[in-house]
């Protein structure tokens, strides 16, 4: 009796992996993403020459362009115009401003491609099932978390780090505001998780730190700040600027759908069809009345 039950039990333990691999499969991209960004940060940590780390920074274009590709043509052109505008931001950011600084003293050249695929994350993520089954609540999850660490940046933190988190706290207000008022708050809630990821990783192998205290505004910091993510609100914002200026130039086509795109759909069919694909607008989302 015991032998003929075995392939009962095989049966269900291959029916458990089945599904546990389709309930996995929407997320491939985004996890294959989430495992670039350690493993490369973790290569740069052990690179002693220049010419190694232009050849990491080769190897994210690549990475980035190849997982850009699984996009619809909209969010690459939003994913390419991240690069050039952050990396504008890095430049002001680390070589002037010199609020935190590459181990280097140099710019890094797999930091912009490193922040398209952030970028590419947080779009990917207006059609995760999660964002699709659990709507807002995922936003309320974020921003719980986000909340907590800032808190913990005040309080217990400086104990163990001794440093005093304020720059992270001040971006939370920016962060939430984005969060819960802008229809694209997908994209900023993952965003939260994969910044989060980086600067973690970044700072704990020593690819880069934040100064203790800001330079120019003197406002102390943790390293890494805890909600530095809120940052990704400006370059968003920039992005669509500049795509609405490239608009005014006559490339409406890209402009009509930039917001579009990272509205979730509601439903139960997950599966995105052949007309669906060919073009991907979605209405807004009813209890957003913001554009941002």
């Amino acid at each position: 009796m015991e032998a003929a039950g075995h392939p009962h039990r095989r049966a269900g333990n291959h029916q458990v992996v089945t599904r546990v691999i389709n309930g996995l499969r929407p997320y491939w991209l985004q996890a294959y993403l989430l495992v670039y960004t350690p493993v490369g940060l973790f290569a740069d940590s052990r690179i002693t020459a220049a010419w190694q780390q232009y050849l990491l920074g080769l190897l994210t274009f690549l990475v980035l362009y190849l997982a850009a590709l699984k996009a619809p043509k909209e969010q690459r052109v939003q994913v390419w115009t991240c690069v050039l505008v952050a990396t504008g931001f890095e430049i002001m950011g680390s070589l002037v401003w010199g609020v935190y600084r590459y181990r280097l003293h140099n710019l890094p050249l797999f930091v912009p491609p490193g922040h398209g695929i952030v970028y590419l994350f947080g779009l990917l993520a207006a059609q995760a099932p999660v964002v699709l089954r659990h709507g807002r609540r995922v936003a309320y999850f974020v921003l719980a978390v986000a909340g907590a660490w800032a808190a913990l940046g005040l309080t217990l933190l400086p104990l163990l780090t001794g440093r005093f988190d304020l720059q992270g706290a001040l971006c939370l207000p920016v962060f939430a505001y984005f969060l819960l008022r802008s229809p694209r708050w997908p994209l900023f809630a993952a965003i939260f998780i994969i910044v989060s990821e980086l600067e973690i990783c970044g700072t704990s192998f020593g690819n880069w730190y934040w100064m203790p205290v800001a330079p120019w505004t003197h406002i102390p910091s943790g390293n890494p700040p805890s909600v530095i993510a809120g940052g990704y609100a400006v370059i968003d914002g920039s992005v669509l600027v500049a795509l609405w200026l490239a608009y005014r130039l006559g490339l409406n086509t890209i402009i009509t759908r930039i917001t579009t795109t990272m509205i979730p759909r509601p439903g139960p069919n997950l599966a995105p069809s052949a007309a669906s694909r060919a073009y991907s607008g979605e209405p807004a989302c009813p209890a957003s009345t913001s554009r941002i």
